[in-house]
């Protein structure tokens, strides 16, 4: 599992598309695609209902969201404190 599908994810889920969360990150909807399968697969788990246009979290990726949230946000806090160390 990688930081950067995480951010993908909460992104894909805040936003209910691929499209707006590609967008927001600005990257491809193809890279936000392949990254939500990519942690899916590596959860083995269907975090996002695909119907049609709208998407939905499933239970696992509702239970994920607030962890994939509290991690990313611990790892920009690391990594802030750790910059502004070097400019110190």
């Amino acid at each position: 599992m990688e930081l950067e599908q995480l951010r993908i994810f909460i992104a894909v889920a805040e936003t209910r598309s691929f499209t707006k969360a590609a967008k927001r990150l600005f990257v491809s909807h193809s890279t936000t695609s392949r990254a939500v399968t990519a942690l899916e697969e590596k959860l083995g788990i269907r975090l996002l209902d695909r119907d049609n246009r709208v998407l939905g979290l499933t239970d696992a990726g509702r239970a994920l969201l607030p962890r994939a949230r509290e991690l990313v946000s611990l790892a920009d806090s690391i990594e802030n404190e750790f910059e502004s160390m070097k400019n110190t």
